[in-house]
């Protein structure tokens, strides 16, 4: 399959320069210093990021469809590497800090490249393949975008001088409260989940672990109509929430003695102000009376789940999650191109609200492959499906993540002690008979 329309070449070249000039400008309030620090192991520094965006499209579209391609540098291709096997070697995750060089001009300059040579190759018709990698290579950019953004949050406030990423664009207003805490019913039955995509349509986009759309049975259930709030985790923490092992699965409470948890990631006391508490945001630190209407973030699946159980209701699966937010018949939330980079409070009085953005939702679902699941063919098969073991999946998108890249299908996934991402929780129940 050849695509041939013009409106089909240029519409994409948009689409990867404004994708590409999205991650340029997330990174224009950091210096070179800032884009070396990887502050976790989950975390990686900005300029792997910067250059492993581009290692993709180079090595998956450029290097096999662009006849005349000449490759950056020959050691790129490995070096920044990130898990694909089949490729060769990369180096060990938590050493991406360690490679002072080359310099970020150097990267900033291997973006250029590849961009030019992306620009060539889009000025005539190519072959579908090459046209679903590049639409492939724009939302994994988008998903690193939302990486660099929790990335480099984790890598400031370990900074000791907690400096913010971005000054605060005005003085907080009077705090939004959030709508009661509200029930929604539902009541599927046998329905359906995922879903079934044209292979030769390049319109239409879903990773690999959201297909094939298939039956699932959904018993009658409840959702919350909002997430929970950050006030209302502050009750769980001083009615002893963490130190009641009855409230937590065991590799939890296991998790949470051995690394000291307390509070949310990025909570910390203060004893100078009302609450005790500030919180640490990319507009640096904020008390926490100034969010405390805003959903809790920054939670691992265990905090989640004990902060469920201490409520007496439960996490939904993944397949309640997507049958209600199918129902919103949008995408529209609280992302990355508001500028707030921090959940806000919910404001609607009626109805499901922050089913998008925000913050991802932990669910109580192990990250599986769907019933005849198949990965893409090649290296790009290691992209979604080999992380399928002891994951749980998240839903809904967060404050850092591009409006574009989120649908109700979307399956984010994380190990359970997971905490750097922007992640709460939504409260469900089953329905009463």
């Amino acid at each position: 399959m050849m695509i041939a329309a013009v409106t089909s070449i240029s519409t994409l070249l948009a689409r990867y320069q404004a994708v590409r000039q999205a991650t340029s400008q997330l990174c224009r309030p950091l210096s070179p210093e800032d884009c070396m620090v990887q502050s976790c192991p989950e975390a990686s520094p900005v300029k792997w990021h910067l250059a492993h965006t581009s290692w993709f499209f180079e090595t998956f579209v450029l290097t096999e469809f662009a006849s005349a391609y000449q490759p950056f540098h020959p050691e790129f291709r490995w070096l920044f590497n990130s898990y694909y096997n089949s490729l060769g070697d990369m180096p060990e995750k938590k050493l991406r800090a360690s490679f002072s060089r080359p310099p970020l001009e150097a990267i900033l300059a291997y973006r250029a490249h590849v961009d030019a040579a992306m620009a060539r190759l889009l000025q005539h018709s190519i072959e579908g393949e090459a046209a679903r990698r590049i639409v492939l290579g724009i939302e994994h950019e988008q998903q690193h975008q939302e990486l660099i953004a929790t990335d480099i949050k984790h890598a400031l406030f370990t900074n000791p001088l907690h400096p913010a990423y971005l000054e605060a664009a005005s003085p907080q207003q009077e705090t939004t409260i959030a709508p009661p805490l509200e029930w929604t019913d539902f009541t599927p039955g046998l329905t359906e989940a995922g879903l079934t995509l044209d292979p030769n349509s390049i319109d239409a986009f879903a990773f690999d672990n959201e297909t094939p759309r298939h039956p699932v049975y959904i018993a009658p259930f409840r959702l919350a109509n909002r997430p929970v709030t950050c006030a209302e985790y502050l009750t769980f923490i001083d009615q002893n929430g963490y130190d009641r092992p009855e409230l937590w699965l065991s590799e939890g409470w296991t998790a949470m003695r051995a690394e000291g948890w307390q509070a949310p990631l990025y909570w910390q006391r203060d004893n100078t102000i009302k609450s005790g508490w500030c919180l640490y945001t990319l507009h640096g630190f904020q008390p926490l009376e100034d969010l405390s209407e805003t959903p809790v973030c920054h939670l691992s699946f265990f905090e989640a789940d004990a902060y469920a159980r201490w409520a007496g209701y439960r996490l939904p699966t993944e397949f309640e999650w997507e049958h209600a937010a199918v129902q919103t018949q949008f995408t529209r939330g609280n992302f990355v191109e508001t500028g707030n980079l921090h959940p806000i409070p919910a404001t609607a009085l009626t109805g499901l609200q922050q089913i998008f953005g925000d913050v991802w939702e932990w669910t109580q679902s192990g990250y599986t492959g769907y019933p005849g699941y198949k990965p893409l063919p090649g290296a790009l098969g290691e992209y979604n499906g080999k992380f399928m073991s002891s994951q749980i999946v998240l839903r809904g998108g967060s404050c850092v993540t591009p409006a574009a890249h989120i649908r109700p299908t979307y399956r984010n996934f994380f190990t359970p002690a997971t905490r750097w991402q922007f992640s709460g929780l939504r409260l469900a129940q089953d329905a009463p008979k």
